[in-house]
This record gives C-alpha cells, sequence and structure tokens, in this order.
C-alpha cells in the first residue's frame, strides 16, 4: 500500500547529504594507470558523493517501480485520501504496519546492498593505489 513511501523518505535525506557532501568535497587522489602500448591514463578515487549517488538511484528507482505497481494495482489513485485502504477507518493501522515491517526492511536491504558495493569498491580503489604506490 504505501511500503514505498518509506524508501522514497530516505531518498530525500540521502539527496539531501549528498549535495552537502558534493559542494565540501575537495579534489580526489589521481593514480597513473598504464593502458597499454606504454600509454598512460590518469585515474582518481570514487568520491563519497557519488557513491551516494548510486544510493539514490537505487532508492528512487525502486520506490518509482514500487509507486508504478501500487497504481497499477489500484492501490494509490489520485484522488484524496490517495492510498484506497486509508479510506477504511481501520485501514491506517494497516498502512503504518506496511510501513514499519515491509517499508523498512525494503530500505534497508537496499541500503545494506549499497554498503557492500562500497566496500568492495573501497576494496579495489584501495588495493590499485597500493600496488601503484609499490611499483613507483
Amino acid at each position: 500500500m504505501a511500503c514505498f513511501l518509506v524508501p522514497v523518505a530516505e531518498a530525500v535525506v540521502t539527496t539531501v547529504i549528498m549535495k552537502a557532501v558534493e559542494s565540501k568535497e575537495i579534489k580526489s587522489e589521481t593514480l597513473k594507470v598504464e593502458a597499454g602500448n606504454d600509454n598512460f591514463e590518469t585515474e582518481s578515487k570514487i568520491p563519497f558523493s557519488r557513491k551516494l549517488k548510486w544510493l539514490n538511484n537505487m532508492l528512487w528507482g525502486g520506490s518509482a517501480l514500487l509507486a508504478f505497481e501500487h497504481v497499477w494495482n489500484g492501490e494509490v489513485v489520485p484522488w484524496f485520501p490517495f492510498l484506497t485502504a486509508v479510506s477504511d477507518p481501520g485501514g491506517v493501522s494497516a498502512v503504518l504496519s506496511e510501513m514499519a515491517t515491509v517499508g523498512v526492511s525494503m530500505a534497508l536491504l537496499v541500503t545494506a546492498v549499497w554498503s557492500v558495493i562500497v566496500l568492495v569498491t573501497n576494496s579495489l580503489e584501495k588495493k590499485a593505489f597500493k600496488t601503484q604506490s609499490s611499483s613507483n
């Protein structure tokens, strides 16, 4: 019914944080990488604001798909009270219960997957910079 509202709320918060981090970031470390044929390319570490953008894209995209699915099934309508379950007096508790269980679970799962992606990316960056610094 309204489970998609929890990831939307998280996406709003992380978007604000991303914009704040983006404005405070300084130039990132650079790495000179051999591209073959004695050519070199300069690579830099991925800034944290870009990694936060990955989370935002996951949250906004998933929420949009869920909202579309709820509209498709008639659970969300374009007139007040927008959620069909809320028109029933006992439906408010069902909506809040679903948001507290399903919505929070989805938001936590997306954030956990993003965290693993960031940890792997950080590990690969650290390994690349360590290899580069040891070869110099």
